[in-house]
């Protein structure tokens, strides 16, 4: 299982995505398309929107498949 957990960080805040938990309900990239787009590869790219859109959009998750961590610095 530890295998499909993949992160992505933009340098402030890091995006989890646990794919076993994933319910595909479309809520990241209708949401926030410059940061999430299902037609890519990498399918999450952190630095197409702010840290705090991040943050807000994460927690929209409804499966809990996307959590977000901040950066140490």
């Amino acid at each position: 299982m530890a295998d499909n957990i993949k992160e992505y960080s933009n340098g402030d805040v890091t995006i989890i995505w646990q794919a076993e938990k994933c319910q595909h309900s479309e809520k990241c990239w209708r949401g926030l398309p410059g940061v999430f787009n299902y037609k890519e590869r990498p399918w999450i790219k952190p630095e197409g929107g702010t840290s705090e859109e991040i943050i807000e959009q994460v927690k929209k998750c409804p499966s809990g498949a996307l959590t977000y961590r901040m950066t140490s610095k």
